[in-house]
Order: structure tokens, then sequence, then C-alpha cells
């Protein structure tokens, strides 16, 4: 085990502001290898494969009749 390592990236960390400490938890601790709910709307809203939709007839309202 190498312990000076160790306690030379604890002083790093120790040593970050808040903010600097939270993107690095962040980093740490979230699998950032998926996409992010974020990533996935703004793909969908600029990637065009939903384009069809817009062409869609209205063929629904509110009184067509109970809600499911």
């Amino acid at each position: 085990m190498n312990i000076k390592l160790v306690e030379s990236l604890l002083q790093v960390i120790l040593s970050l502001s808040d903010e600097e400490r939270s993107l690095l938890e962040e980093k740490l601790f979230f699998d950032s290898s998926e996409p992010s709910t974020c990533d996935l709307m703004l793909l969908s809203l600029t990637g065009g494969a939903f384009n069809f939709l817009e062409n869609e007839p209205d063929i629904y309202s509110l009184d067509d009749g109970e809600p499911i």
C-alpha cells in the first residue's frame, strides 16, 4: 500500500474549496459514463428522431372521455 500517495491525495482533497469538493464527489461517486436525463432530453429535442410527430393530427382533446 502506498501510504504517502494516500496522504498526499488527502491533503489535496482537504485543500479544495466546497465547490471543487462537490465536483470531485460527483466524478467519484456517480457513474458519469451514462448520459444524464438532461443530455437525453436535449438529444431527443435536437436529434430529429421524433420530428414525424409534428405532422400528426390532433385527434385527442380534454373532452374525449374518462382518463385512463
